[in-house]
């Protein structure tokens, strides 16, 4: 009997593949038999993610794609390079966006702008990244899905998209006041309903559509930043990266195969409260 929950052989195309969700759901992906097409628009770390990823690959079973989202030409590039290498698309994962992290690989400043003072050109450039490009690759990879009859996508979207942050996570009681910028939030918002309308446009095109709400992944925070959000968590701790694997392997899956239009939520019970 076929397992239900196997990705084996299953084609994955995930953007943002080098970030921390996307490079541990690239690597659980592939140590699960998936093919995966590997879309990142850092170049700089691509050979390094090659050569991590073909240590228990051979490099066989991924290619790497040097994708910027809002790039039509880019999204379309990458659809043509993952057919050629694998003959179809089974599975999107949009998890490209641009964040404000807090988290000690961050490469931004710590966010000190009030809502009232956020600079308008970067709201722009989340725009740019988070909606648009979102929507430009999901529809190079719709394309070939209504060509080869199923697919199944799975968003990416935040806690952040269900509630408001809670400032009182990102004041770490050093006198600078920090905030979650509001460009986040407007821009993965949208993500839930996106969901629902591509779940309900393609139902009978056997193309089904969920997303992901990930919250909290610790990736070497500081311990003011930790203990301020078990303060502030249900289960009183943040989420290990490997927590999040097993419901995108999940959603990836046929076990799945009834499920559309739906946002699961893996924050700990943040969302609960």
């Amino acid at each position: 009997m076929t397992n239900p929950f196997s990705v084996q052989d299953k084609v994955v195309l995930i953007t943002g593949a080098f970030g921390l969700i996307g490079s541990t759901l690239t690597e659980s992906f592939l140590q699960q038999g998936a093919k995966v097409i590997a879309c990142d628009v850092q170049s700089i770390i691509a050979d390094d993610m090659r050569k991590k990823w073909s240590a228990f690959t051979e490099g066989k079973h991924f290619i790497v794609c040097h994708t910027d989202i809002r790039q039509i030409a880019d999204c379309a590039e990458a659809v043509r390079a993952g057919v050629a290498a694998f003959g179809r698309i089974d599975v999107l994962i949009n998890n490209a966006a641009i964040d404000a992290k807090f988290d000690a690989q961050a490469n931004d400043a710590l966010n000190a702008t009030r809502f009232e003072q956020f600079p308008v050109d970067q709201l722009q450039k989340s725009i740019d990244v988070n909606i648009t490009g979102l929507v430009v690759i999901t529809q190079a990879v719709v394309k070939q899905m209504l060509v080869q009859g199923f697919g199944n996508i799975i968003n990416v979207a935040s806690t952040y998209s269900l509630v408001a942050p809670n400032q009182r996570l990102y004041d770490m009681g050093t006198g600078t006041i920090q905030y979650k910028p509001v460009d986040y939030v407007i821009t993965k918002s949208m993500i839930p309903n996106l969901t629902r309308y591509l779940a309900t446009f393609y139902a009978s095109d056997n193309i089904r559509c969920n997303g992901i709400a990930p919250h909290g992944i610790f990736n070497q925070h500081s311990d003011a930043f930790v203990a301020n959000f078990a303060k502030l968590s249900p289960m009183g701790r943040m989420s290990e990266r490997d927590e999040i694997i097993g419901p995108f392997l999940f959603l990836a899956s046929d076990a799945s195969s009834y499920m559309t239009g739906t946002i699961v939520t893996v924050d700990g019970g943040w969302t609960a409260w």
